[in-house]
């Protein structure tokens, strides 16, 4: 086992602070969390609005998410030994006067060259801000709360920004287009700025955890995570096996991970402990958390494709992302009172079993589906993903901390692997099944689009017929006629592998279930179990 740096000081007891102090800080840390996700969020919840912005392609717009990720993903990991080296105040102070300056950057950035360097700029700022958020919100609970209700209302940060910012998103594009958006950030941010100096956090005592090696395995991990941040993000765009600098950036990721694995294996003192990470019971962690992560890419990423598929815009779903947040603080709260009265496994059946029914709801949609049909499911989706979470990182933190401090950093190593990572991964793969699922379906309908049959040639009839007043020639008439099916049909294969996707997802769900129940059942069985063994090895020896 590696040899790790515990703290052996401990931090000086918090002071007494009134009931609606609690309460500012809980708010304040949920403001950073919307501050830092709003940030990624914007770009990706208005890509069709950008590429009339920046005239670029939908490809060359998703670059702005890579580039926000790329440094995003690794930074925070050693944000957290330099935070415990140099104090949590100046930590605070130099992350939040660095995310208004990225910020104001956005507003100079004219093209998509200078956006992208902005944006990667702007990854790099808003790192600091999800740890500052988690200790904001535990900051207002006493000890044996912080792992219950202070993480229960935790997670819900990490669950906001997505459904504000298709709230807030077209009544600021109507505004002044991409720049309102950017504007909107920075004042955000110049909010976000006083909440640092009026409301101080407990500070732990100052350990000198860095190393001289930690500033070159940072650089191996933070190469090989940002080539698989702008792989994973990119790769459905260009597609996996169409681009040459995609194996490469594979490549680099593959090679720089595994140097990183090979120099902190054989350190006394590693950046990461990896045989902790990788052991059974955190790779089942890790598991459950990809799991969560490819549940909540479902409604935020591939329910929003779909809608678009149809031709719907963010306008149109604003009442459904209402609904959404609306569940989401209901499950937290639930989710809370459970886990207070230590029922987590409970938690985690009444999430599952939501889940599972909503995405099945989403599996039998339709052309004509909207919005409104989806207020229960997505509903359901949210309550229960806010339900899911909580009790999973309540089990990491209690084990990572029972094992000395200095362990903290390889939880939040895993959680940060598996939110951001695992999201990225997740929304690749659920993109890519969608246009494999696209073009079978397309082969499948077009095989039985004929025109010897009077069904397709009169419904072709009917779409050329708005186009006969200004189209004389029959042949072009019908070939108009013969491209707006088309378009039909490729609407109702992304329809027909939507539907597979929901579904797909909806499996993944009850299988987890079933395994969740087996499970809790063999922990009601196994000391049962474990007496009636013992005593027939009693019985034997005494015979």
């Amino acid at each position: 086992m590696p040899k790790l740096t515990i703290l052996a000081a401990q931090p000086k007891p918090p002071e007494e602070r009134s009931p609606w102090q609690n309460v500012l800080y809980i708010a304040s840390g949920l403001f950073m969390f919307l501050v830092q996700g709003l940030g990624l969020n914007f770009v990706q919840v208005n890509l069709s609005q950008l590429q009339g912005t920046f005239s670029a392609t939908t490809a060359e717009v998703a670059a702005l998410s890579a580039a926000y990720m790329a440094p995003y993903v690794s930074l925070s990991l050693a944000l957290f030994k330099i935070r415990v080296q140099y104090g949590l105040r100046p930590f605070a102070e130099l992350s939040i006067v660095a995310m208004v300056l990225a910020a104001g950057l956005n507003l100079v950035a004219s093209d998509l060259h200078s956006a992208l360097a902005v944006r990667f700029v702007s990854g790099m700022a808003a790192a600091p801000l999800s740890s500052l958020g988690f200790l904001y919100v535990l900051e207002a609970f006493t000890p044996e709360r912080k792992l219950t209700t202070g993480l229960s209302i935790a997670v819900i940060g990490t669950l906001l920004a997505a459904p504000v910012a298709r709230i807030i998103s077209p009544p600021l594009m109507e505004l002044d287009g991409y720049q309102s958006l950017y504007t909107m950030e920075l004042g955000l941010a110049l909010m976000a700025l006083p909440i640092i100096y009026l409301l101080p956090l407990t500070a732990p005592p100052r350990t000198a955890v860095l190393e001289r090696m930690d500033i070159f395995t940072y650089l191996l991990l933070g190469v090989g995570l940002g080539c698989l941040a702008v792989f994973f993000t990119l790769g459905r765009f260009y597609w996996w096996l169409e681009a040459p600098w995609l194996g490469v950036l594979l490549a680099i990721a593959i090679v720089f991970l595994t140097l990183f694995a090979v120099f902190e294996l054989r350190r006394d003192s590693p950046l990461l402990d990896l045989r902790w990470i990788f052991s059974p019971t955190n790779l089942h962690l890790i598991a459950v958390m990809i799991m969560f992560r490819a549940i909540s890419s479902e409604q935020s990423i591939t329910l929003v494709s779909f809608f678009q598929q149809l031709g719907l815009q963010n306008d149109q779903m604003q009442m459904l992302y209402g609904v959404v947040l609306a569940a989401t603080f209901a499950g937290c709260a639930v989710c809370a009172r459970l886990m207070v009265r230590d029922l987590q496994g409970t938690a985690h059946v009444i999430a599952l079993v939501l889940i599972a029914a909503g995405a099945f709801l989403d599996s039998q949609s339709n052309n004509l589906t909207r919005p409104e049909q989806m207020f229960l499911s997505q509903g359901m989706i949210a309550f229960g993903a806010a339900m899911f979470l909580p009790p999973v990182m309540s089990r990491g933190f209690g084990s990572s901390l029972k094992k000395g401090p200095a362990y903290l950093v390889n939880f939040i190593a895993i959680f940060l692997f598996t939110q951001i990572t695992g999201l990225l991964v997740t929304t690749a793969a659920l993109g890519s099944f969608v246009t494999i699922r696209e073009k079978f379906h397309s082969a499948v309908l077009v095989e039985n689009v004929l025109l010897s049959n009077p069904v397709v040639a009169a419904r072709v009839s009917q779409l050329s017929a708005g186009y006969a007043k200004t189209i004389t020639d029959p042949a072009l008439l019908q070939a108009e006629g013969l491209q707006l099916l088309a378009q039909q049909v490729q609407r109702e294969a992304y329809v027909l592998a939507y539907n597979d996707t929901f579904f797909v997802l909806f499996v993944i769900t009850a299988f987890s279930l079933a395994a969740l129940l087996l499970h809790l059942a063999w922990d009601q069985w196994k000391p049962a179990f474990a007496a009636r063994s013992a005593t027939a090895l009693t019985t034997d020896a005494s015979n």
